[in-house]
């Protein structure tokens, strides 16, 4: 039988350059309007039972060449579990081995959280009682901005994900978030909604996400550079949830996020702004340091350079929320790799073990809510 691949589905993204019986060369589309790209999402059918060989010959060019050294790819046959497949790197060309049970392999840089998914946990969340939903505006394609809002409490916290939206296990972990903060028979749930009020946004680029994009909305541009001027014509998105922000103040936030090279879950923070706080500053050490202490899936030696005084980014996020709110505010990394402190070799890091993040940040914020 031959083989049939094809991304024309919600997140995918791959073009064929060649193929066999047994295999094909490969490569990346680019993010539309933009030279990004190194998600990758696609179905092999027509090799049940026969061993396949799938190359990606562009990955010299791509976002982070460095990613792609250890890493695995994702299959599925039932489009829920997502194991390692067989995946190895040499002479810039990602070479993915895997012998499928049935006619249908879905391949993928991690696994995906589609957009009909995301719409069912909108809707989901939105059900139950105590969350309110509201469209923050639409996107560029035309597509809704939904935040969630729940809790009580005095404090504000924004948790909002998927800037970039190849990075999907931010939005795994929102699921996460989510499910423990509705949870009625949850104790430390219960305590953060009496303490605190969440404003969630599961997804800040479903345009990207719907296009199969690693890093830009649907106009190429890289929301996690917006924040200092963002406008209704580049970055409606981003518009509407500092506006939001500006609406409700925030004391506390995270934006989720996904790493292609560094195989670790860590936190960036806030360091250069020109407001920096001692204060501030002391709490954020306590939030790494409490949730490494938390959890095996958190630590503490790898990440990213800290800026100097006065030399943070403020079009990022964190620097400008910290900077604009005077917020103890993060960005959460997940790897694409494993996080290999803890590494798991059948599945990597997962979607579970995102859920399972997400839990622990949680339970991490209620020690210290009264702090904020």
């Amino acid at each position: 039988m031959t083989l049939s691949i094809t991304s024309c589905f919600d997140s995918g993204n791959i073009r064929v350059l060649s193929q066999t019986d047994s295999g094909a060369d490969l490569e990346i589309v680019t993010d539309h309007q933009s030279d990004f790209y190194q998600w990758f999402h696609f179905r092999v059918a027509g090799a049940a039972g026969r061993p396949v060989t799938l190359r990606i010959v562009n990955c010299a060019g791509s976002a982070y060449p460095l990613g792609w050294p250890g890493y695995r790819a994702r299959v599925s046959e039932d489009r829920e579990n997502w194991p390692l497949a067989e995946t190895t790197y040499a002479d810039d060309i990602l070479t993915i081995r895997h012998t499928p049970a049935g006619n249908a392999l879905w391949v993928a840089y991690f696994a995906p959280y589609a957009m009909e998914r995301h719409y069912d946990l909108v809707a989901r969340m939105a059900a139950l009682p105590g969350v309110s939903q509201r469209e923050l505006t639409r996107t560029l394609d035309g597509r809704p901005l939904d935040c969630l809002t729940l809790g009580e409490g005095p404090k504000a916290v924004w948790l909002y994900a998927r800037q970039h939206p190849g990075e999907s296990m931010a939005e795994w972990w929102m699921e996460g978030a989510l499910e423990k903060l509705t949870d009625p028979a949850d104790a430390t749930a219960r305590l953060l909604r009496a303490k605190a009020t969440f404003h969630i946004v599961p997804n800040m680029n479903p345009d990207g996400s719907a296009r199969g994009h690693l890093r830009t909305n649907a106009a190429g541009v890289n929301l996690n550079r917006e924040w200092h001027a963002p406008s209704a014509e580049r970055s409606p998105e981003v518009l509407a949830v500092r506006n939001a922000m500006d609406e409700t103040g925030v004391a506390f936030a995270i934006d989720v996020h996904g790493d292609e090279a560094i195989a670790a879950n860590f936190v960036a923070g806030f360091e250069g702004i020109p407001s920096f706080d001692p204060a501030k500053a002391a709490l954020y050490a306590r939030f790494r340091e409490t949730l490494a202490a938390r959890t095996p899936d958190f630590q503490l030696d790898k990440g990213y350079v800290v800026a100097a005084a006065g030399q943070a980014n403020l079009s990022m996020s964190t620097n400008q929320v910290a900077e604009r709110f005077g917020a103890v505010s993060m960005t959460l990394e997940m790897p694409f790799k494993d996080h290999d402190d803890n590494a798991d070799p059948v599945h990597g890091w997962s979607p579970a073990r995102c859920k399972t993040l997400a839990h622990a940040c949680l339970d991490n914020l209620a020690a210290m809510i009264d702090t904020l």
